[in-house]
């Protein structure tokens, strides 16, 4: 799968304490928060229309951790799609309903047991 850009621009997702500052997304950075008590992220797939990119994580996010996504140019759209993946029981991925963001807006992603949002 080719790289898409979130917002048409690099970006990288680094692992942070869950004690890191909240980011802002017009800033250029927003903080993803695993909030669930058992479930792992494995994946974090974003689509600006043009299809998904590849998976934005270079390592896993357990339960309490965060990881900051960064974005290295202010063009492109602030209306995205994204798309968590959670760890299977079998070792692979298994992916939640994709979710509608205004990445310009956000500052937050919270992942609970049940329940994705943002503010």
């Amino acid at each position: 799968m080719s790289h898409r850009m979130l917002a048409a621009a690099s970006a990288a997702l680094f692992l942070c304490a869950s004690t890191a500052l909240a980011g802002t997304g017009s800033e250029g950075y927003f903080q993803i928060y695993n909030n669930t008590d058992d479930n792992t992220v494995v994946g974090f797939y974003t689509n600006d229309g043009s299809g998904w990119s590849s998976n934005w994580l270079s390592q896993p996010i357990r339960p309490d951790e965060s990881a900051r996504a960064e974005f290295t140019a202010d063009s492109g759209s602030c209306a995205q799609t994204f798309r968590v993946g959670w760890l299977a029981e079998s070792g692979g991925e298994v992916l939640d309903d994709p979710i509608d963001i205004d990445i310009c807006e956000a500052s937050n992603v919270y992942l609970d047991d049940n329940e994705i949002y943002y503010d």
